[in-house]
């Protein structure tokens, strides 16, 4: 099993940024992508973007393109996702996930991935 912890949410005025990390734990994990994804209330999961251990991304929403930036630290199995120029719209809770046997791919899909954190809340102000 693995274990997903995310953190780094809160409340941010727009215009501002946030960092958003998700520690994995658990297993040990080699290969592995990671993804993102939003939901805002009423609204469908969101897919915002994706890394594998091999550093190669997966853009998201349209929406997020050029103000967030996805990384990841593979020795301490972390992902961040980097969140600047944040707008009212960008608010949501931030979840995110894990496939552990992926060698290239990042799924977009939320069926593709196997372990998946509780959620930040970010919330940004206008």
């Amino acid at each position: 099993q693995v274990q997903l912890v995310e953190s780094g949410g809160g409340l941010v005025q727009a215009g501002g940024s946030l960092r958003l990390s998700c520690a994995a734990s658990g297993r040990s994990i080699s290969k592995y992508a990671m993804g993102w994804f939003r939901q805002a209330p009423g609204q469908e999961r969101e897919f915002v973007g994706g890394i594998n251990w091999r550093g190669v991304r997966t853009d998201g929403a349209d929406a997020v393109k050029g103000r967030f930036t996805i990384s990841n630290d593979n020795a301490k199995n972390t992902a961040y996702l980097q969140m600047n120029s944040l707008k009212p719209e960008d608010t949501a809770v931030y979840y995110c996930a894990a496939n552990v046997n992926s060698e290239w791919y990042v799924g977009k899909l939320r069926s593709w991935y196997d372990y998946w954190g509780q959620g930040t809340q970010v919330t940004v102000s206008s």
